[in-house]
């Protein structure tokens, strides 16, 4: 385990599903101050919040959670979490795990995981995946699929179902085989600081674009991605009313 990572969380406040997201009210506190207290429960030696909008700031200060004002009109999280390895000064070599601001009952374990997994490797970056054993989801072009090599390194990302069992799948498409080693990919990711600014300068992917994957880009250049396999699939996030309210009950329920 690394002794010493930093959870960064990108926080926007624009949201076309559910208007001002990250200052959404759980039981007394902004969403965007329940996740970073999720982080700080993880091994990492600092967390920080990185926003566009004075509001988020002042909400993070209010609950002294550390927060950095970023530019506005950053093309991706990733370029984001870029500028605050700059704002902070961080060495080149310094692990860096993006969780997302919208993800107030991520488990601290899954952020170290992550952090282990770039920590043991000589990869620029690595993210989690999980076993799928439900057909809808596989064939679902919602749900992303990783496929890997014997070094647990990304091959693939896609929204198609990947690997395609052919014999199997000509037969029957309502289970998937047995030994079927489908993965659906987790959307949390860690960098070394150096590759973040070096990811800055690299040009959109072909792939990166047909299929709506910004990781794609990393593979398509020739960085190898580290895939941490958990053991089941984590919470979900927060992107509709709905799931609002879900997470209002369980903490309530607390």
């Amino acid at each position: 385990m690394p002794a010493d990572f930093v959870v960064v969380i990108p926080s926007r406040l624009k949201s076309t599903r559910l208007p001002d997201k990250p200052l959404a009210d759980i039981a007394g506190k902004p969403m965007v101050v329940r996740v970073a207290e999720q982080a700080a429960r993880s091994r990492a030696g600092r967390v920080v919040v990185a926003t566009d909008h004075p509001r988020i700031l002042a909400a993070c200060s209010e609950h002294g959670v550390e927060a950095v004002m970023t530019a506005a009109d950053h093309p991706s999280g990733t370029d984001r979490l870029a500028e605050v390895a700059d704002l902070l000064a961080l060495a080149d070599g310094q692990i860096i795990v993006n969780v997302q601001g919208d993800e107030p009952l991520i488990e601290p374990g899954v952020i170290d995981c992550v952090a282990a997994a770039l920590d043991d490797s000589d990869a620029p970056m690595s993210t989690a995946a999980h076993p799928l054993d439900n057909a809808a989801d596989f064939f679902s072009p919602n749900v992303v699929k990783v496929v890997l090599d014997r070094h647990n390194r990304a091959l693939y990302f896609s929204r198609a179902p990947l690997p395609w069992a052919r014999d199997a799948f000509a037969t029957d498409r309502s289970v998937l085989p047995a030994d079927h080693p489908a993965l659906r990919h987790v959307g949390i990711y860690a960098y070394r600081a150096g590759f973040l600014r070096q990811y800055r300068e690299l040009s959109p992917a072909p792939i990166e674009s047909i299929e709506a994957l910004e990781q794609l880009r990393v593979l398509w250049h020739g960085f190898p991605i580290t895939v941490a396999t958990l053991a089941g699939a984590p919470a979900p996030g927060v992107d509709t009313p709905d799931d609002l309210e879900r997470v209002r009950r369980l903490f309530a329920a607390r």
